[in-house]
């Protein structure tokens, strides 16, 4: 690019100085700006979102008239402070032998560049103060995002206007009857006076007394909201969309090993991805949950699982509803399952509803007898029908455990024999 003639200290004008702050609020943080004139005026600076687009019309635009330099800045402040402004004006109104313009009575020309700069002074303070009332707006969202509630607002303002470069806020609540807390970190950019909610330390006290602790990292104020930290705590898995080293997003089931932890002295995070095969949706099916109606019930129960809540809903086994409680298990592909007094089920009582579940699906579609002694599959299965080979052999198992039951009744399968009943009194 061409540097020749460039002048090292420029004037902005102040239509220039108010449109680069519109700028600025948009996100158009590159600049490319007109090194050749003294006085910067409307179509001397232009406002980019990314380098590449700056530093390519700076390339593309150098004459006699134009040679464009670019930079980087966040506010009108930053800006300022990027571009020299005027300290040789300013040196040159202070010295009367210097600035041949200058006399006792004061002149036009002087008194502009006077009201120039006081105006720029009382604008740019101005915008100090519109600079953090958008950054108070701006963790508001943040915090209120995240779940962190809206009772903080008075203090984090104060943090604010003191113009710390770090600072903690504290959160404190019950979830569920547990204790649950946050420490909130702060801290102010290294490229800005910007300052974000970076990170927070959460503890939940379990019913049991133990206490879990976990930091969670965010990126421009979002990640983990409080109540997926209270889920993870408890042990149960949450699907969040991350990013990878690339800056590529991908969606991924995530989870706390509290066996093993980091350097950092944090629980290290498992994370079971799109490729890893589990279908939540499939895996709720297989248990003839109700609210899996293709609607929006089905919509909210995936979307509360996918958040790592415990989720109520009604199950359908052996023709008799049922309330229990379900939580999403990536790691094994399925669901865990709970009866309505919170009790887990175990592996025996998860086949025995499964069973129940495949028999009712069975004789929905139409293809077992719906005998209740007997659960035979009907013939017509194999003209074109599919049904899933575990929920044949669950019915094969229970056509078994029928007959095992006929034969502990009547302690043999030979017909007893007949005993006839005689007529006439009894003889002592």
């Amino acid at each position: 690019m061409k540097t020749k003639g460039m002048i090292k200290e420029h004037v902005i004008s102040d239509d220039l100085f108010a449109a680069a702050h519109v700028a600025f609020l948009k996100g158009d943080h590159w600049v490319a700006y007109n090194t050749i004139p003294y006085f910067l005026e409307k179509g001397d600076i232009y406002f980019f979102k990314a380098a590449d687009e700056a530093y390519e019309f700076s390339d593309n635009n150098i004459s006699e008239y134009d040679d464009y330099q670019v930079l980087h800045a966040y506010s009108t402040d930053e800006l300022l402070k990027r571009i020299s402004y005027g300290e040789n004006l300013e040196r040159q109104l202070a010295n009367p032998d210097a600035n041949g313009l200058y006399n006792t009575d004061g002149n036009s020309f002087t008194d502009a560049l006077i009201d120039h700069i006081e105006q720029q002074q009382i604008l740019n303070n101005k915008n100090v103060s519109i600079m953090n009332q958008q950054n108070f707006e701006y963790l508001k969202d943040n915090i209120k995002y995240l779940g962190f509630g809206e009772k903080q607002h008075d203090e984090l303002e104060a943090h604010l206007k003191e113009g710390k470069e770090s600072f903690q806020m504290t959160y404190a609540t019950e979830v569920n009857k547990k204790p649950f807390e946050a420490v909130l970190n702060f801290r102010k950019s290294d490229k800005s006076d910007m300052v974000f909610l970076n990170s927070y330390q959460a503890t939940l006290e379990r019913s049991n007394g133990e206490k879990m602790e976990q930091t969670f990292y965010l990126n421009k104020g979002k990640g983990v909201t409080a109540k997926e930290a209270y889920n993870l705590l408890e042990g149960r898995a949450v699907h969040k969309e991350l990013t990878n080293k690339a800056g590529e997003p991908y969606k991924a089931w995530i989870q706390l090993d509290f066996e093993n932890k980091d350097k950092h002295n944090n629980h290290e995070v498992k994370q079971y991805h799109e490729n890893y095969g589990y279908d939540l949706k499939a895996a709720i099916g297989k248990f003839g949950v109700m609210e899996l109606d293709g609607g929006e019930k089905e919509k909210n129960l995936l979307h509360s699982l996918q958040k790592g809540n415990i989720q109520s809903v009604t199950m359908i086994a052996a023709d008799e509803p049922q309330k229990m409680f379900i939580e999403a298990n990536p790691e094994f592909k399925t669901i865990n399952v709970y009866d309505d007094k919170m009790h887990r089920l175990d592996k025996e009582e998860r086949l025995d509803l499964l069973e129940k579940t495949a028999v009712k699906e069975l004789k929905e579609e139409g293809l077992i007898n719906d005998n209740k002694e007997s659960q035979e599959l009907k013939p017509e299965m194999k003209n074109g029908k599919e049904v899933k080979e575990d929920q044949i052999q669950k019915v094969k198992q229970d056509n078994k455990k029928t007959a095992k039951q006929k034969t502990d009744k009547n302690d043999s399968l030979l017909p007893k024999k007949r005993v006839g009943q005689k007529k006439g009194l009894k003889i002592p």
